[in-house]
């Protein structure tokens, strides 16, 4: 499995392409956000529009087949279905062209957001880890989804 080359990929609304250094101000746009960022675990990056996002797969877990998914939108462009495709978009990529066998994600219980996204693109709540992060002096849980192809659940006896 090749991790390390960038994928196109495209749906509907969006859609992925190799970020270059053309793209600072729009990153730097919504990760200074503090609505955006709270969750994210960076500090924020004081302001600097066209990139609405970011996401990535990672943590790659090569004996396991197992893979982590992130994602972070601009809140201009939260409510729209854009996190939903953009998770739809690359668990299909994950499992189908990279062959992974479960993708998963960790997200802070607050943001309610993200795990919606999670909910609706068929990811399972499998667990709660109790005040897991800290943020801004409060402790929160992270609540874990995982998604196992469906190539796997169709070889199970």
């Amino acid at each position: 499995m090749n991790t390390s080359s960038f994928h196109s990929l495209e749906g509907e609304y969006i859609c992925f392409k190799s970020l270059s250094s053309n793209n600072v101000k729009e990153i730097h746009s919504y990760a200074s956000d503090e609505d955006v960022s709270r969750f994210i675990g960076w500090n924020l990056m004081n302001t600097f529009q066209a990139v609405i996002g970011t996401a990535m797969i990672f943590n790659f877990d090569k004996e396991a087949n197992h893979a982590e998914i992130g994602y972070v939108l601009h809140k201009e462009h939260w409510g729209k279905g854009y996190g939903t495709e953009a998770v739809g978009l690359m668990s299909e990529f994950a499992f189908e062209s990279l062959q992974l066998h479960k993708l998963y994600a960790s997200v802070v219980d607050a943001n309610i957001g993200s795990a919606r996204i999670l909910e609706k693109s068929g990811y399972a709540l499998e667990g709660r880890l109790k005040d897991h992060y800290f943020i801004e002096d409060n402790y929160y849980d992270a609540l874990l989804y995982g998604k196992i192809t469906k190539l796997a659940l169709e070889r199970r006896p």
